[in-house]
């Protein structure tokens, strides 16, 4: 079930962002602080008013120890099958790249997959928040060419390719292509943060 960008959709990031913080017992400003993002945007995203981009909600995810995943999952579990038209999906307002969130919810499993389609000449920058821990994950490209940067270190991933990382600082997603990337991202779960950080 493909996000659109719109109103409805902002209004329930904001609302799942909003019930987060308050779970965790934070105010704006104490996940202000922990996250980077300032009160005022934070407060935005949690009315609907504004369409955070995928490194904004990567930053308050960690700063609520969750994942971009937790974040936009739309419901309980509904057991240990995933079909693929009831996998949620999120296109980032700013890159394009569409996020498909793979494993199945509520089975307690130990790792997440996400899929993700990043568009030709595209490039995403993550960071997590300061003091987030350090996201175990691999990367395994499916199709195209795959740009990474992680912790100032460049790889080149072709198709095939798989490269696992211990992520404690940012990541640079890049498509050199001139047709879509598409990759699949393994995380342990509860780590933390994105595809690419989950991106």
């Amino acid at each position: 079930m493909e996000i659109d960008h719109d109103t409805e959709i902002d209004r329930l990031l904001g609302q799942r962002l909003k019930a987060a913080r308050r779970r965790h017992g934070l105010t704006l400003e104490a996940l202000a602080e922990r996250s980077g993002v300032s009160r005022a945007m934070i407060s935005r995203i949690e009315r609907g008013e504004s369409s955070p981009t995928a490194p904004l909600l990567v930053r308050l995810g960690s700063g609520l120890g969750l994942s971009l995943s937790a974040l936009l999952e739309d419901g309980p579990g509904a057991g240990p099958l995933a079909r693929r038209d009831a996998q949620p999906v999120w296109r980032d307002p700013a890159s394009g790249y569409l996020r498909r969130n793979v494993s199945p919810r509520g089975t307690g499993s130990g790792f997440e997959i996400v899929e993700v389609a990043l568009p030709a000449g595209a490039e995403v920058h993550l960071t997590s928040a300061s003091g987030a821990p350090a996201l175990d994950q691999q990367i395994w490209v499916l199709d195209g060419r795959l740009d990474l940067t992680v912790e100032g270190a460049r790889h080149d991933l072709a198709a095939g390719d798989c490269l696992q990382m211990h992520l404690r600082g940012p990541i640079i997603y890049r498509n050199p292509g001139s047709a879509p990337v598409r990759y699949a991202v393994i995380l342990a779960a509860g780590s933390g943060a994105f595809p690419g950080h989950a991106a």
